[in-house]
């Protein structure tokens, strides 16, 4: 038997991650509490996803964990052993908003459920790679130090400054505004490495911009290009928080990703990290990405602005990603964003 556990199995990541690695013949055994209901209320329920891949992949076992749970984790991991073959650990509480309002919460899930996993790992997996899916918040608010200047539609950087292509991995963790949700991310991130580059283990940090796909839930508080389509075709209104609408994220395909997952598992490396996202293939800014969504679905959207943006949030973040094309030159990237929005609104109709 060869054993995949994924954490977060019913999330944007890791049910992609559940319909790829079913699809190589692996054993998926997938740990998801729908934490994200509590987070975000009904839009954030991913029960109808757990009901699909149960119902669609038989080499799937769901486990309704909270990975907070140390000794239910620990059955998991004394039950399979060395038949896990890898581990995907894409679980969290991904939301600033929430983070700030419940701050033991969050680092209990993002930084300590992260340390039961890699504990166990070591104790019963050792061999297994351990995925985790980090993020671009480790990084706080430096990115908004970069000389930035406001264009029509967005916020932009030099062609000449070292960022043009994107940020990569050499820019500081330190000195900033990180937020809550950033600051535990951050330790897991650490504490990741840690068992890579002191204990040996075949670790790896992606740190990433955002995510985004059609199996992505949406809400409020987290999934920004998937929220955005789906208020506009559900003819909500559309909060614009901050720097004009003019920030700028780069958006990674959730396909494309897990792409990136698999080319680590077949050559895996000690203690890695990986900037990843869209890079300047796959990007926007909030307005562009209206006016896109406007363009294509023929509608008009109801927006308001809020002027007070988020605290440290980002103005402008675009990934670069040559070290990890460097490390995996087959990876190959699939989805720009547009191609993203279209399938977006497809999948919402």
């Amino acid at each position: 038997m060869s054993v995949v556990l994924i954490t977060g199995s019913c999330g944007l990541v890791g049910s992609e991650s559940v319909e790829f690695f079913t699809s190589k013949g692996f054993d998926v055994v997938g740990i998801d509490n729908n934490s994200r209901l509590k987070f975000f209320g009904k839009d954030g329920d991913i029960n109808w996803i757990k009901s699909s891949l149960i119902k669609s992949y038989k080499n799937y076992i769901h486990k309704n964990i909270d990975i907070r749970n140390y000794l239910a984790l620990k059955k998991i991991f004394r039950k399979y052993k060395n038949s896990i073959k890898l581990i995907i650990h894409s679980a969290a509480q991904p939301s600033h908003d929430w983070a700030k309002k419940k701050p033991f919460v969050d680092f209990n899930i993002n930084a300590l459920g992260t340390l039961n996993l890699l504990n166990l790992t070591k104790r019963y997996s050792y061999n297994a790679p351990f995925i985790f899916m980090s993020t671009n918040k480790v990084y706080g608010d430096n990115p908004n130090l970069l000389p930035l200047r406001e264009l029509n539609s967005r916020w932009e950087i030099s062609k000449k400054h070292k960022y043009f292509r994107g940020i990569d991995e050499s820019m500081s963790l330190d000195n900033s505004v990180h937020s809550f949700f950033g600051a535990s991310k951050c330790y897991a991130d650490l504490i990741v490495q840690e068992y890579g580059k002191n204990d040996g283990l075949k670790t790896v940090c992606f740190r990433a911009s955002c995510i985004t796909g059609p199996n992505h839930a949406g809400a409020k508080l987290h999934g920004f290009l998937s929220y955005l389509v789906k208020s506009s075709l559900t003819k909500k209104t559309y909060s614009i928080i901050g720097y004009k609408g003019k920030q700028v994220r780069d958006n990674i395909h959730s396909y494309d990703l897990i792409k990136c997952f698999w080319n680590y598992f077949k050559k895996p490396r000690v203690g890695e990290i990986y900037n990843i996202g869209g890079g300047r293939k796959s990007n926007c800014s909030v307005i562009e990405a209206l006016n896109y969504v406007e363009s294509f679905a023929n509608i008009k959207i109801k927006k308001i602005y809020k002027k007070a943006n988020r605290v440290g949030d980002h103005i402008w973040y675009i990934t670069d990603i040559k070290k990890f094309r460097r490390h995996y030159p087959k990876w190959k990237q699939k989805y720009g964003t547009k191609k993203i929005i279209e399938e977006l609104i497809y999948s919402f109709k």
